[in-house]
């Protein structure tokens, strides 16, 4: 019952997270090289690696390893764009470069997740499993885009789209509450592994996270802003898009989808510690 639920629930929290991304808007995001290049290379070659070398820490479980894989592998186009704003950061570009992240995560997820688990996924995705997660996936995201049109066509229309964006926060506790009471047995079967290695293993990501927006951005001498708005961009993930396909595993692979959802609280309470964090030390204005 609860999964049956938990599908029209997903639907309506992608949707309304996707109609928060301005993807008619991919020219903007190409401005900047500088900012994009950084981004780009940090969410999607660095963190990979960075992924790669946390993975190994998680017990030898692939089910464990294929959640924690799916969720920290694809940047986050919603909340992180909030963060931003409450963290310093600069927010014009943190909108902008959302669709960017967005299509390179959807394009290259598949091959991150072959290079990392290779052989170990075989048979584990099944095209006609698959298609559901698919469709759940691009329903949505096929329905923003005429929206965000709609939307910008006018100003009172616009206002609309901005009362929607409430709808992400309360659409999520109730997927959390659904997915918890489905996988009710996992989560009592994997509760020490969850609490000894998945929760230290999340918490490192954010940490290294930060600092590898710390670098890149002494690297490519961004300013303070687009610094932070990188290191809010680098610890936040987008746990909404992969966990369609987490909860079209086989039996066996169910705890994939307890791992994102323990992922996300980790990530959210990681955040309140950013906000402190980015701004205040990683990165200070210059006295």
């Amino acid at each position: 019952m609860y999964e049956s639920l938990l599908w029209p629930v997903l639907v309506m929290l992608l949707y309304a997270t996707f109609i928060q991304v301005p993807l008619l808007h991919l020219r903007e995001a190409l401005r900047d090289y500088r900012f994009l290049l950084a981004i780009v290379v940090g969410n999607f070659l660095v963190l990979p690696l960075l992924v790669a070398a946390l993975l190994p820490m998680l017990p030898a479980d692939p089910a464990l390893r294929l959640g924690m894989a799916l969720v920290l592998l694809v940047p986050c186009t919603d909340w992180f764009i909030t963060f931003t704003q409450l963290g310093g950061g600069n927010t014009p570009r943190a909108i902008a470069v959302t669709p960017i992240n967005l299509l390179l995560q959807l394009v290259l997820l598949p091959l991150y997740l072959w290079l990392l688990m290779g052989d170990g996924l075989t048979g584990v995705f099944d095209v006609a499993t698959l298609i559901p997660a698919v469709l759940i996936v691009a329903i949505p995201l096929a329905l923003a885009l005429p929206c965000e049109r709609w939307f910008e066509s006018s100003h009172a229309r616009g206002r609309i789209r901005e009362r929607l964006a409430v709808l992400p926060v309360p659409l999520l506790a109730l997927v959390v509450l659904l997915i918890a009471a489905a996988q009710a047995a996992h989560v009592y079967e994997a509760a020490g592994t969850l609490l000894q290695s998945v929760i230290p293993v999340c918490i490192l990501y954010l940490l290294l996270a930060a600092l590898a927006a710390r670098f890149i951005a002494s690297l490519m001498k961004l300013p303070v802003d687009q610094g932070r708005t990188l290191a809010f961009s680098f610890g936040t993930r987008n746990s909404f898009v992969v966990l369609p396909f987490a909860l079209t595993l086989p039996d066996g692979w169910r705890i994939a989808a307890v791992v994102i959802v323990v992922q996300s609280l980790v990530e959210l309470l990681g955040m309140i510690f950013y906000l402190w964090w980015i701004p205040r030390r990683l990165f200070r204005e210059p006295s």
